[in-house]
């Protein structure tokens, strides 16, 4: 399916959002893609989730692994597409925890699947989860790749279904900031 298509869905949804925006990982933006309004359509859900697994190296992968809040129903639907088993990493106390009676097979090749990526951040931690546990992230997988030209995030190869360009600045210089624009934060990052 073409990206054009893709990006259909959010715009759909009301899933493009325009203001200024601190993303998860820090940064501060003008635009924010609010993956969950698309993803709580169940058929929306399914078809990015179809596209993902077309990327995917099927018979490189034992589980399925995405980091709370943002990744858990896209990995979820990517696992129950390739008939895997999933499980997810979450924060507690700032940290990325694998809990709630997860266990990762030792060796066990691990496809990582996220929403939307901007720096990676939350991946490759969730990946250093994986790897404490004894198990091995082979791939990752975003619906939405939101800083396009930034290929080096990840020592494990990586694919998008949409790239977007979607500048951001620091916090520190961000024009938006500049102007007094109040920031609001959308993202999962802190989440009770």
């Amino acid at each position: 399916m073409k990206q054009e298509t893709l990006l259909a869905l959010y715009e759909q949804a009301g899933a493009l959002l325009n203001g200024h925006f601190v993303l998860s990982s820090g940064r501060h933006s003008a635009r924010y893609l609010q993956s969950a309004l698309v993803l709580m359509h169940p058929q929306h859900a399914a078809t990015l989730a179809a596209e993902l697994v077309l990327l995917a190296d099927h018979k490189a992968v034992d589980m399925v692994v995405s980091p709370a809040l943002g990744g858990l129903i896209i990995g979820y639907e990517v696992a129950r597409t390739l008939n895997k088993p999933f499980i997810f990493t979450e924060r507690k106390g700032g940290d990325m925890q694998l809990r709630r009676g997860f266990t990762i097979p030792e060796g066990a090749r691990l496809l990582v699947v996220e929403d939307v990526i901007t720096t990676g951040g939350s991946v490759r931690e969730c990946m250093a989860v994986v790897r404490a546990h004894g198990g091995k992230p082979v791939q990752v997988l975003a619906v939405v790749d939101r800083a396009p030209g930034m290929d080096d995030r990840f020592d494990v190869p990586y694919q998008t279904a949409i790239r977007l360009d979607v500048e951001t600045h620091a916090a520190d210089d961000c024009p938006l900031c500049a102007q007094g624009i109040p920031a609001v934060k959308p993202g999962s990052r802190g989440a009770a």
